[in-house]
């Protein structure tokens, strides 16, 4: 019985190999099926640059042909244009902060977008909001960082790129630094 057992031992330890092996074989194929091989070239890839020497011949050799012209690499197109947008939940709160600066309660205005900012804060706009409540505080170096902060989130939106630049703007000056708003005017997201 013993002798049995050990016997069904090894049948199962055959048989576990087996089905490894087969499913190691198949593993590879299946991955030589994904990627195939790509096409041979149907010109040669490699061209000599010296000519071959060929038996002489009565007539005089040809002069050689000088490589055609590199052409320049296509332009690449720009990259598409994107708007950013509040989600309504941020447009929701930034309605309220309008509601509270109206009101006179900056410091409302700061909480509410602070909410805001922590539900979107990659969002330009809510940055540029920030920054203006700032100038309305008299923290033009706040204001100036929020700014840069959302000029750099604004890439390929050219309207919010605007704002943010001129929120910049008015804070530079604020901080008596014309010649610098003067060079953030004369960027190209400002035209």
């Amino acid at each position: 019985m013993v002798e049995e057992h050990r016997s069904l031992r090894r049948v199962a330890a055959l048989k576990l190999k087996r089905v490894v092996a087969l499913g190691a074989a198949l593993a590879l194929t299946g991955c030589s099926l994904l990627s195939p091989r790509p096409a041979p070239p149907s010109t040669p890839v490699y061209a000599p640059s010296t000519p071959v020497p060929s038996a002489p011949s009565s007539s005089p050799a040809p002069a050689p042909q000088p490589p055609p012209p590199e052409t320049a690499p296509a332009p690449r197109p720009p990259p598409p244009t994107r708007e950013n947008h509040l989600s309504p939940a941020t447009h929701s709160l930034v309605t309220q902060a309008h509601t509270l600066m109206a009101r006179g309660d900056l410091d409302g205005a700061s909480s509410t977008l602070d909410r805001a900012l922590r539900i979107e804060p990659n969002n330009p706009l809510l940055w540029i909001e920030r920054g203006r409540l700032r100038l309305a505080e008299n923290d033009a170096h706040q204001a100036e960082g929020c700014g840069r902060k959302a000029l750099a989130l604004a890439s390929g939106d050219r309207a919010t790129q605007a704002q943010a630049g001129r929120l910049l703007a008015d804070a530079l000056r604020s901080q008596r630094r014309n010649q610098e708003a003067l060079e953030v005017e004369s960027q190209p997201f400002m035209r």
